[in-house]
């Protein structure tokens, strides 16, 4: 199948933040953006040329923004996998069904995993409130993950004992959850593939990242990890986009527990944890989900310059004081990306600050300072670690 040049229109499951900046890439690149999205006010309209308000398991809306595209594409895994088939029909949808499939439902993701020899920490799949008691007697203190939806931290319950994990069964309120024995963690990075429907592949280096309450508070790029942890990790997440037969964009975010990469979860798009990209690398990852949905030559995803991201989010909306756009990009230095959201909320990723330094360090400093001075009533409550210095 031919590239899918610029001009064509390019299609997107999904108009949240990352839709709408990988469309903003799309249109700088010439390609039109149509949107699917449930929600008739999401990020990406504003960018879209043609909006479709419906839901993302509706087969006949699917159709409807296939037949006017080049290609599909999507930022978010919850997408019907029967829609992802309908569509196909008249435009080539990457990633496609089969990876979907395996991806969005969390259960099935970790099977997988574990069953094409890919490292994943000790877990176990409940699907009733016995099952999950069993397996939190089995493995000792655990993290309980509804199978399907959530995110963010959410749809996820710390169980300490197996008395207590009814309780949380109940209170997650799914049919289904995955029991994760709880590890002492090194830290957190993450890997972004892109693939080639041909097979061609281009991976970023790691990110390291630091979360709060579960949700993304800082990312730096490259991870100051040892360079056999980074290749490690590389060869884990090319194994799996390759096993999938992936084609389009792959996060995989890893566990680092006493210098072994563990697979915590696969995401198949563009990722919280690259957005420095944008500034740091040869290629942003919003320009090399584009290429790799029209079958274009990868970018370069070198490292220019160290780069860090802090995310704002929704509580600096709900503080003493407005945020303060200007005083966050005082002395030139950092960038702020608003993502077009009319409501916050507390936890809610509203935008980010990124910043380029000489070193990650202080990339990641500066990123702090900036996010403090939009909101100067509310502290980064993570600071760099020394061991990043």
């Amino acid at each position: 199948m031919a590239p899918v040049e610029p001009g064509a229109a390019l299609g997107f499951f999904g108009g949240g933040q990352l839709g709408r900046m990988t469309a903003l890439a799309a249109r700088a690149m010439g390609y039109d953006v149509r949107v699917l999205d449930p929600d008739p006010d999401c990020p990406a309209r504003p960018v879209a040329s043609h909006t479709i308000t419906a839901a993302l398991d509706d087969a006949a809306a699917a159709v409807e923004l296939a037949r006017g595209c080049g290609a599909l594409t999507l930022e978010i895994e919850r997408v019907s996998p029967a829609c992802l088939e309908a569509a196909s029909e008249f435009a080539p949808v990457r990633p496609g069904p089969g990876p979907i499939h395996v991806i969005q439902d969390r259960a099935r993701q970790k099977t997988w995993l574990a069953d094409h020899g890919f490292p994943v920490g000790p877990f176990r799949v409940a699907r009733a409130a016995h099952e999950c008691e069993a397996a939190v007697r089995a493995l000792g203190p655990s993290i309980v993950k509804t199978s399907t939806g959530g995110y963010d931290g959410r749809g996820q319950a710390r169980v300490e004992r197996a008395e207590d994990a009814a309780a949380a069964w109940a209170a997650l309120g799914a049919p289904a959850c995955v029991v994760e024995q709880r590890l002492a963690l090194d830290y957190e990075i993450s890997l972004l593939v892109a693939r080639r429907p041909g097979g061609a592949i281009a991976a970023y280096p790691p990110a390291l990242n630091h979360h709060d309450a579960g949700v993304l508070t800082w990312s730096v790029l490259p991870a100051p990890v040892p360079t056999a942890v980074a290749v490690e990790a590389r060869a884990v997440a090319v194994g799996i986009a390759e096993e999938l037969g992936l084609e389009g964009l792959l996060a995989v975010e890893l566990f680092v527990v006493n210098g072994a990469v563990l697979v915590n979860e696969l995401a198949p798009r563009t990722h919280n944890s690259f957005h420095a990209t944008e500034r740091a690398c040869l290629t942003s990852q919003f320009e090399q989900a584009v290429r790799a949905a029209c079958d274009l030559p990868l970018g370069g995803v070198d490292v220019v310059r160290p780069g860090a991201i802090v995310n704002l989010l929704g509580d600096l909306w709900l503080g003493p004081t407005p945020p303060d756009a200007a005083a966050a990009l005082a002395g030139g230095v950092s960038r702020l990306h608003l993502y077009g959201k009319r409501a916050a909320r507390p936890g809610r990723k509203m935008g980010h600050v990124s910043t380029v330094g000489a070193t990650v360090a202080e990339a990641l400093q500066l990123a702090i300072e900036a996010r403090e001075r939009f909101a100067p009533g509310i502290a980064v409550a993570s600071r760099v670690p020394e061991w990043v210095r």
